[in-house]
């Protein structure tokens, strides 16, 4: 398939006025084709950066913020009750995952896209809305895979340094550039699993670039008690939020997500794919999303975990950025590598080491038995 088939005539247009020039379209078309596939950027590469080889079979894998729990017992059944099903489409079914979701964030079905998982639509957001003048701007440390995939199709990017509170600092960041194509915010963050206030992000809205868009990373949102942000998106701003179930529901495996905006936004992101949804993640989704206990359950049992490490980790003065997430940083005061090397003779395997915090290691939240080895370990590598 050739460059000219795969970008339409007013896609070119559209990266031109955005400063892209005709040898920028090589890239773009290889974004476009391997959609989420590309392997340097997307989400199971970037977890991939976190350990080396296959994993022994009793390893503590807390890398990669997945949730150890796996899909709920409801969107179990559901998978197991759709496979006989596989021989067809069922394009219903995403109908119903759209329908389920938009009815659950007081929002019109028109406001509502589904996707496998939320690293198709960030990436296809960053095609839709950033160039070399229109600029990718987010928090250091953040998720890479936004900004790696403007970088890679030849879009500027701008980093700005969270706040002492290890919020995005929005006034810096709505003043990075006046032509800023996305600005990105994940929330909770990753990789401090830290908030950025809901006043925040409405003084961001409001006082953004004329023409930029708000790119809400909600991944993390479930695990935390914070307010999403979806009434926004109902009051027609100039954000889209990104949802998926990888986290919260344990399903970064079977790729289920969304992506909410308004239609015009929907219509830019969604331009560059298409196609039937896999059934088994779409009726997995519907399930979890009717499950009036996943939820609040899972987040309590995240929380205890989470603060039965984080009292451990007072208990031995070790310097860490307290989460509301299912991922916290500690400061090794050391290269973060060293430790990690350290702790993979172990078995415990943690995540990967941001350049702007190279002391600081990113610790996955796992179960209470994987949390208590990891505990044991740490004190041995520490010491």
């Amino acid at each position: 398939m050739g460059i000219h088939t795969v970008i339409s005539e007013d896609q070119k247009l559209d990266f031109v006025k955005r400063g892209f020039s005709r040898r920028n379209f090589g890239r773009i078309a290889a974004m476009i084709t391997a959609g989420a596939t590309l392997p340097f950027y997307n989400e199971p590469a970037l977890a991939q950066l976190s350990f080396r080889g296959k994993l022994p079979a009793d390893a503590v894998k807390i890398d990669a913020n997945e949730n150890p729990l796996g899909p709920c017992d409801e969107a179990a059944s559901a998978i197991h009750g759709c496979v006989k099903e596989g021989g067809r489409y069922q394009y219903d079914l995403t109908n119903t995952f759209v329908e389920t979701l938009a009815e659950q964030e007081g929002l019109k079905s028109s406001y509502v896209r589904a996707y496998p998982g939320s690293s198709a639509p960030l990436h296809q957001s960053v095609l839709a809305f950033t160039g070399p003048d229109k600029p990718f701007v987010t928090g250091d440390p953040g998720y890479e895979a936004g900004e790696n995939a403007a970088r890679f199709i030849g879009a500027k990017v701008i980093r700005v340094p969270l706040t002492k509170t290890y919020a995005h600092d929005v006034k810096a960041m709505a003043a990075a550039s006046p032509n800023a194509g996305l600005i990105y915010i994940c929330n909770p963050n990753n990789p401090t699993g830290t908030i950025t206030p809901r006043a925040d992000i409405e003084w961001l809205v409001e006082n953004k670039p004329k023409g930029s868009i708000i790119l809400l990373d909600e991944a993390y949102i479930h695990i935390s008690e914070e307010r999403m942000c979806s009434d926004l998106v109902a009051k027609d701003k100039d954000v889209v939020i990104l949802r998926t179930f990888s986290k919260i529901y344990g399903m970064a495996g079977i790729r289920a997500g969304a992506a909410l905006g308004r239609p015009d936004l929907l219509q830019k992101v969604g331009q560059f794919s298409t196609g039937a949804l896999p059934i088994t993640a779409m009726s997995a989704a519907i399930a979890s999303l009717k499950s009036k206990t996943v939820v609040p359950v899972r987040r309590k049992l995240i929380k205890d975990v989470r603060e039965d490490v984080f009292a451990y980790m007072d208990k031995h003065k070790f310097s860490y950025v307290r989460s509301v997430s299912n991922k916290f940083m500690v400061d090794v005061h050391r290269p973060g590598n060293q430790i990690k090397t350290v702790l993979e003779a172990e078995k415990v395997y943690i995540g990967r080491v941001w350049p702007s915090w190279p002391t600081h290691v990113r610790v996955t939240i796992g179960t209470q038995d994987e949390m208590n080895k990891f505990k044991a370990a740490f004190l041995k590598v520490m010491a």
